[in-house]
């Protein structure tokens, strides 16, 4: 049976303290191994440097959190689009239909299950930011552990802005009431914020760390989340700019497609930034995270729920003969790569491959794939930024050289399959971007704000309930709303 994890909050700004997010520990990679510290008082904390690496690596823990990487995530960022749909057994988990149907009201529950885990990301930040500078300790290293503070707040702020638009901007730690009911604040602002975060956070951040910091936010990361949020501004010469940067820091394309998602090669030269996860067989505390387990095929040792499945329209969407559908969709009754053979039996048709771990890497006791890295961003996401920025700008041949490149590792040694873009034509090689855009990164919970930021939500997620004027962001969560007074307001519609 499973067990889905809810939450009461009366306020998401004030539960995440310090001293509680402490007792969450982390990954195999050294920097994220934090040994549990029971109830250290928090007025104790921020005195010593290894306070202050605790307090930085507390943030990298909650990013695993199921309400970043879970249900909340996924209803938010995925299901919506005509590349998902629910998944698992009709009457399981039936809430998650209100997304995928655009019927949700401000109440469902996971709404304020994403919104929690985002301000607990960006409580853990500002509580860095603002004790971090009191300790002595080595500058340099004080420094990186701001700008860290800075990439994780901005990338929580950028979910945030996407699935809601304008939210309360915090950028202190709330003491009483009146600190924490703040207003929302306009969109625009908050984008500012984050853009002014990722340049600081870029000027300070190393290219890469020893395999002892590994996962941790890099220069890249930063300006590739820099162009990101560019792009949905629609700021070209910037997404250019930026991602012309990223480019030259020297990412290349993993070969193997579908093995770039695997356990094995996790924090690969592709990876911009991955959200870091392990199974520990001897710290099941660190072990918690459940994004593969509530993907993962249903009905066999080792899967996992059964939802968030790639939808029949994804299926159809991609070229004859791109390796890309094997890789990213999991049919009922094949053999995975990995040698796992799928039942006909199981209840859906289709799983997410790129969130699969095989099964015989299944620790008993612990969430099946609970060792599996969330890929955030990754260099072919750059390289694609880079074609529609340079389409925009009116330079084909440019937008050309990183399309086609995603492109020639996608179809590797199939001959005859995939042949370069050649049209310089602006239109028609925009539609060939976004084509790219869809098949590339699918199942990445990319898609859905992809196509709103685009403007075509009406046309592509129509024939799902989908309406303009109200469905480019989702509901605020009304338990918010409630206990800010009324301070907070409803977005259009709903």
């Amino acid at each position: 049976m499973k067990s889905y994890k809810y939450f009461n909050i009366q306020r998401c700004c004030a539960v995440a303290l310090l001293s509680t997010a402490l007792l969450v520990s982390s990954c195999k990679k050294s920097f994220l191994d934090v040994d549990p510290q029971g109830q250290q008082p928090a007025v104790e904390f921020w005195k010593t440097p290894d306070d202050a690496a605790k307090g930085v690596n507390s943030v990298y823990a909650n990013l695993r959190s199921w309400e970043n990487t879970a249900f909340p995530a996924l209803v938010i960022e995925s299901v919506g689009s005509d590349e998902a749909e629910k998944g698992s057994s009709p009457n399981d988990a039936t809430f998650w239909n209100l997304y995928d149907l655009h019927s949700v009201t401000s109440t469902e529950g996971s709404l304020q299950g994403f919104w929690t885990g985002q301000y607990q990301n960006i409580l853990l930040c500002n509580q860095v930011l603002l004790n971090v500078p009191n300790i002595e300790m080595d500058q340099a290293l004080k420094e990186r552990y701001l700008a860290e503070a800075k990439f994780i707040r901005a990338y929580s702020y950028f979910r945030l802005v996407r699935a809601y638009g304008d939210v309360p901007l915090r950028l202190s730690v709330p003491v009483n009431e009146t600190e924490y009911n703040i207003p929302r604040t306009p969109k625009a602002e908050v984008y500012a914020q984050i853009e002014k975060d990722l340049t600081e956070a870029a000027a300070v951040l190393p290219v890469s760390y020893p395999s002892t910091d590994l996962g941790r936010a890099t220069k890249g990361a930063a300006l590739g989340m820099h162009a990101k949020v560019a792009l949905y501004q629609k700021k070209w010469a910037d997404v250019l700019a930026l991602t012309n940067q990223v480019i030259g820091l020297g990412y290349t394309l993993f070969p193997d497609y579908e093995k770039l998602f695997r356990t094995s090669n996790e924090n690969n030269s592709e990876s911009v930034f991955e959200i870091q996860a392990e199974l520990d067989p001897a710290n099941a505390a660190a072990s918690t995270s459940q994004y593969s387990q509530v993907q993962g095929v249903a009905g066999v040792p080792g899967g996992g729920w059964g939802f968030n499945n790639p939808s029949v329209e994804l299926a159809a969407s991609y070229e004859p003969g791109d390796p890309r559908r094997d890789a990213t969709i999991i049919f009922k009754g094949e053999t995975t790569p990995e040698g796992d053979v799928i039942p006909t039996t199981t209840p859906n048709p289709m799983y997410n491959q790129k969130s699969y771990v095989p099964f015989s890497e299944y620790v008993s006791g612990f969430n099946e794939g609970a060792q599996q890295n969330v890929r955030v961003l990754r260099f072919a996401d750059v390289l694609l930024m880079n074609a529609e920025a340079a389409n925009e700008l009116n330079d084909p041949g440019q937008a050309l050289i990183s399309l086609n490149k995603v492109r020639a590792r996608a179809r590797g040694n199939n001959a005859g399959v995939l042949p370069d873009v050649t049209t310089t034509d602006q239109a028609a090689l925009r539609t060939a971007i976004y084509q790219e855009r869809k098949v590339e990164l699918a199942m990445e919970s990319d898609r859905y704000f992809d196509v709103i930021r685009q403007g075509r939500g009406e046309e592509v997620f129509g024939p799902k309930g989908w309406k303009p004027n109200k469905n480019e962001v989702w509901p605020v969560p009304q338990t918010e709303i409630d206990l800010s007074g009324g301070l907070l307001t409803q977005n259009p519609g709903y």
